[in-house]
């Protein structure tokens, strides 16, 4: 990779390095970008579409047919949708997210932005987002997007991760801490 990318590796990175080098060229990142942020969240809001990407189960030609006619009803930027044909065409759809996770860390190191990775029992709202990059942003010292996932199994508390510093006040991680802890007692 060049020094002016992010890291990210693979072949999630690779895809995504290669759509942000074309959205680029074609100066419609934020466009892309936009598209991405809709996909995610049909990604995270559908089962079936979920299944659908990440199913060997369907052939190509339904891949590639079905996945340009949600391309089409979502509106997606003409970019987008030829990617998502290639991708359907290389039976890559099931690392869509992933795609999408590294295309917006391509994106924040393009803006001087840092990503923070952060991980809750259950999902954050729009006031705790704002009120955590906010003290990110403090302790880091430049613009921080969150890439904000649920795990129900951290119990409360959550997982930060910036960079390859990270910050585990889980309850889950306490309470495992807490039983080797009292086994070393006996």
């Amino acid at each position: 990779m060049a020094s002016d990318k992010a890291n990210v590796s693979g072949i999630t990175g690779r895809y995504a390095t290669a759509l942000f080098d074309l959205a680029k060229d074609a100066a419609a990142v934020d466009s892309v970008e936009t598209d991405l942020l809709k996909l995610r969240s049909m990604l995270d809001g559908s089962d079936d579409f979920a299944t659908f990407v990440s199913s060997p189960l369907y052939s190509r030609a339904e891949q590639v047919s079905s996945v340009a006619a949600v391309a089409g009803s979502a509106d997606l930027h003409d970019l987008t949708q030829k990617f998502l044909g290639v991708l359907a065409t290389n039976r890559r759809l099931n690392v869509l997210k992933g795609i999408t996770r590294d295309f917006a860390a391509l994106l924040s190191h393009h803006r001087g932005e840092v990503t923070a990775s952060v991980t809750s029992p259950k999902a954050l709202t729009k006031s705790q987002l704002s009120e955590l990059e906010k003290q990110l942003k403090q302790a880091i010292g430049s613009s921080v997007t969150i890439d904000a996932s649920v795990d129900a199994s951290l119990l409360g508390g959550m997982v930060v991760k910036v960079g390859s510093r990270m910050v585990d006040s889980s309850i889950k991680t306490k309470l495992d801490n807490l039983a080797i802890a009292m086994k070393g007692v006996q």
